[in-house]
């Protein structure tokens, strides 16, 4: 099992090392033990064969000695290096010399004291060495939990990469989530307080390990992070900093797990509003554009019903031709309206084939007036992976939004592949529909293609309108948008050389071998 020593954290590949706390390694005691044999007879040689035999001096020396051997050694090293040099001192610089015999008891006090200061820095060395250690590796606790915090809050947020961290960073082989549920009785018809008595249960939220989940009777650590949280871990004993550590991890799950709620929320939020937005605009809808066609239909109908009135053929033809007209509009609103609550609930589901642009063509241009359309596709371009209806619906409600918004001028669909056209790493295709209207300025191409929007409240000019000059509800950019993007594409508009829009339709190309 890894050590605290050098765990990884996870996800991002970052080592959070740890000091382990412990004292002096036996390298440096037997260096020390070395030193204090060694150095107090040096320093006696040394001050014999240079004739001085000032105590004092060599006191100092010899305390020297045992100071340096504390700070290299700890503290036994410098006690032999203190006993030894007071001995020596005894021997060699004390009255009566080449004796143990102590003549002078101000002398045997000063070796004692001497003997006492050597103890005492050497205790305080070693001591101070061990909180210097300590402090580092506070320190370093302190920074792994700060890094920690920092990359969870720069991170995706997620309860399994945060609990790998937990077991990297403490060394265990498994670490589980629990969060607490109270028991079925009170969705069985208990009151509150009988709710409230009933014993939690405990449901897994996530877990990080070979084996995960740990069970309450596989843990070997089960630390209670708040009332509503409980981790669970497998792995072997913890040191104190190890403790210290879980106890800043459980507040870190509390953090994790409110922010993923949090997210939740906000998303959930975004689909109401959009929900609203999309009913409300609905209710606008079906009031307004809805109940337009329906009025010149219900007109015709009435019309033609009269049996007290001979219409002429031509009069007949021309109130037919008006229900035709006003129930195809019908029909192409009720159509975008469907898709767009397919696309706003992400229910889109496209069938993917190759298909090239100019099999859509002869379906999407149905009921256009051919006039006004050039089509000047190259021939022999390569298929394009797309979902053959919804194509269609895109390539109709780009044509139709054209020429509703560039009345007087022809629209001209073209298309390319190759040079250099990608969607991310893979090569694409793009077909190009082109008007000479009057144009969408810079800050009104993203408005365009956000649903029930019209371009300067105008239904007569509505580039993201229905199908008829004058009508829509402003989803047909829309819902194109939404059915490009679905097939992994981009629908882009840019301007047209000359004045007018360009909308660009770009879908990957077709992998899927030969059709």
């Amino acid at each position: 099992m890894a050590g605290p020593e050098a765990n990884s954290n996870g996800d991002d590949g970052v080592l959070l090392r740890l000091p382990p706390v412990r004292g002096i390694g036996a390298g440096r005691v037997i260096t020390g033990l070395v030193l204090a044999v060694l150095l107090p007879p040096g320093i006696e040689l040394m001050v014999t064969i240079l004739g001085f035999r000032n105590f004092a001096i060599i006191m100092l020396l010899q305390l020297a000695v045992a100071v340096a051997v504390a700070a290299i050694g700890g503290l036994w090293p410098a006690v032999v290096a203190a006993v030894l040099g007071s001995f020596l001192l005894n021997y060699f610089s004390a009255d009566p010399v080449g004796s143990l015999s102590i003549a002078d008891p101000t002398t045997l006090f000063t070796l004692v004291v001497f003997l006492a200061v050597a103890c005492g820095v050497a205790l305080a060395v070693g001591l101070a060495s061990r909180r210097a250690q300590e402090a580092a590796r506070s320190g370093a606790e302190a920074t792994a939990l700060s890094e920690l915090a920092l990359r969870i809050l720069s991170s995706d947020g997620s309860l399994e990469s945060f609990l790998e961290k937990v077991r990297s960073n403490l060394g265990m082989e498994a670490v589980t989530l629990l969060g607490v549920s109270h028991s079925g009785a009170s969705q069985q018809g208990l009151t509150t307080q009988a709710a409230a008595r009933s014993q939690p249960e405990w449901r897994v939220l996530a877990g990080a390990g070979p084996n995960p989940p740990v069970t309450h009777a596989a843990a070997d650590h089960a630390a209670v992070v708040d009332p509503h949280y409980t981790l669970l871990l497998r792995g072997g004993p913890l040191s104190a900093h190890q403790q210290r550590m879980l106890a800043a991890f459980g507040a870190f799950v509390v953090a994790v797990r409110d922010r993923q709620q949090l997210v939740e929320s906000r998303r959930d939020n975004v689909r109401l509003a959009e929900g609203n937005k999309m009913r409300t605009s609905i209710l606008r809808a079906v009031s307004h554009d809805l109940r337009t066609p329906l009025a010149g239909i219900k007109l015709a109908v009435s019309s033609l019903r009269q049996e007290d009135v001979n219409f002429p053929k031509e009069v007949e033809r021309e109130l037919l031709e008006t229900i035709e007209e006003y129930a195809d509009r019908l029909d192409h609103l009720v159509d975008n309206l469907l898709d767009m609550s397919r696309i706003t609930a992400d229910a889109v589901n496209p069938l993917l084939t190759g298909i090239v642009w100019a099999e859509v063509l002869p379906q999407a241009l149905r009921g256009v007036s051919k006039e006004r359309l050039r089509n000047e596709l190259p021939p022999n371009l390569p298929p394009v992976q797309a979902d053959a209806g919804m194509l269609e619906r895109v390539v109709a409600n780009i044509v139709e939004n054209a020429l509703k918004y560039a009345p007087d001028s022809d629209v001209v669909l073209t298309a390319r592949a190759g040079e250099g056209i990608t969607l991310g790493d893979r090569p694409a295709s793009e077909l190009r529909i082109i008007d000479h209207g009057r144009g969408v300025g810079h800050q009104e191409v993203v408005d365009i293609f956000q649903p029930f929007q019209r371009f300067g409240d105008s239904p007569s000019l509505s580039p993201g309108g229905g199908i008829s000059a004058g009508g829509g509800i402003g989803l047909g950019l829309a819902v194109a948008k939404g059915f490009t993007e679905a097939m992994g594409g981009r629908l882009a508009a840019e301007p047209t050389p000359g004045g007018g829009l360009t909308m660009v339709v770009t879908l990957p190309l077709w992998s899927g071998g030969a059709q």
